[in-house]
């Protein structure tokens, strides 16, 4: 299944949430169907037009909003007062802001792991879930993260720990972090770069010939949030996401897995789909991490279609 074709957001606007940060939301497609909020990734990636194109505008009311410090939201690249229960506030207090009851939480590698986070929270809100790429913020995965794509990748990780001396190479998640929260663009910058080509050439299935250094707007946020957030753990306990999941059992999910997802490997999302007896996990044999990979983009869309009879409005 192809995505939707483009469309408008019928109104978007900020929202203050605290601790000087405003987000940005916008709303879309039906106004009295059933709601749905893109959770999207990073963290720190933001949203993007496209992003809207996963659902079918006469059927759901779409939400899509960018987190702390990321996209439109103020102030851009902000790690303070940014960590997981401050976003999973953000998102109820979204909801309240937008008066919607219930929701059904679509979100993929980071999003996954807000999704859930918001759902173990807040379960009588949620309708169901989406989600792709699964990461659940255990150490073994941040540390997949840092070392672990270079098994695969070794060009890649060659680079993103050439950019580091010697010495901070003993620990590379804190010397990143330094790098990117340094005041001086002249450090900050070529770090991010950096660190979100390592990701981006790892994201695919098959690996784009034309992946460089990024250098867009979002490039220090995603990187910098990224790091913040990998390098406190997630801002939740150890197995947090699979302990307290008991709370979603009674909720429909889907799971959309690239067989060979380098940046968030498929354990995570088979695990998750084990401990939740109300979870499908669709395995896609030709994919990565990409949510706009084929595989990917075809499975999340008929995710989303076949959503339309499991959630109860």
């Amino acid at each position: 299944m192809e995505l939707f074709p483009p469309f408008e957001p019928l109104a978007s606007g900020m929202l203050a949430v605290g601790d000087g940060h405003e987000l940005y939301w916008e709303v879309a497609g039906n106004p009295e169907g059933p709601v749905v909020v893109f959770v999207h990734g990073g963290p720190g990636a933001g949203c993007a037009p496209a992003y809207r194109r996963f659902f079918d505008p006469t059927f759901w009311r779409v939400i899509l909003f960018d987190q702390r410090g990321c996209g439109r939201s103020r102030p851009h690249g902000s790690v303070e007062a940014n960590t997981t229960g401050h976003l999973v506030a953000d998102l109820e207090m979204l909801r309240h802001h937008l008066g919607v009851e219930r929701w059904l939480l679509f979100g993929g590698s980071w999003g996954s792991t807000l999704a859930l986070a918001y759902g173990e929270a807040y379960p009588e809100h949620c309708t169901g879930f989406v989600m792709r790429g699964v990461f659940l913020f255990r150490p073994q995965e941040v540390e997949w993260f840092m070392t672990g794509m270079g098994t695969f990748f070794p060009d890649a990780w060659q680079r993103f720990m050439g950019h580091l001396s010697p010495a901070e190479r003993a620990a590379p998640l804190d010397s990143y972090l330094h790098r990117l929260n340094h005041p001086d663009a002249a450090i900050h910058m070529p770090a991010a770069r950096i660190w979100c080509g390592y990701e981006e050439a790892c994201a695919r299935l098959l690996p784009r010939d034309d992946v460089g250094e990024p250098d867009g707007p979002s490039t220090l946020a995603l990187a910098r949030i990224e790091a913040h957030y990998m390098a406190h753990d997630g801002f939740m306990k150890p197995n947090q996401l699979l302990d307290d999941l008991h709370r979603l059992h009674h909720l429909p999910a889907i799971i959309v897995q690239g067989r060979y997802d380098m940046v968030c490997p498929p354990v995570s999302a088979a695990e998750l789909a084990r401990s939740w007896p109300g979870a499908e996990l669709r395995m896609v044999a030709d994919a990565g991490h990409s949510a706009m990979e084929p595989g990917i983009r075809a499975g999340l869309v008929d995710a989303v279609m076949r959503m339309k009879t499991r959630i109860r409005r």
